[in-house]
């Protein structure tokens, strides 16, 4: 397995889910529902998520690059 691989994978998985909880956030504060964790609290905890799936996904970008 080339190095970065596993740490592409991991974001790319981490961003889906930020982007999951994201949309539940924005759908449930545009229909009104109220959750445990309150439409803010999904659409911030998907936001911060996508960031950290972000700064994973650049980590692997340049590992994979570092060998060449």
């Amino acid at each position: 397995m080339p190095v970065g691989c596993k740490r592409t994978l991991i974001g790319r998985i981490g961003a889906v889910l930020g982007f999951a909880c994201g949309v539940i956030g924005l759908v449930a504060g545009m229909t009104g529902h109220g959750w445990k964790l309150e439409p803010f609290g999904w659409f911030t905890g998907g936001t911060l998520l996508m960031l950290v799936s972000l700064f994973a996904l650049v980590d692997a970008a340049i590992a994979q690059q570092k060998p060449r």
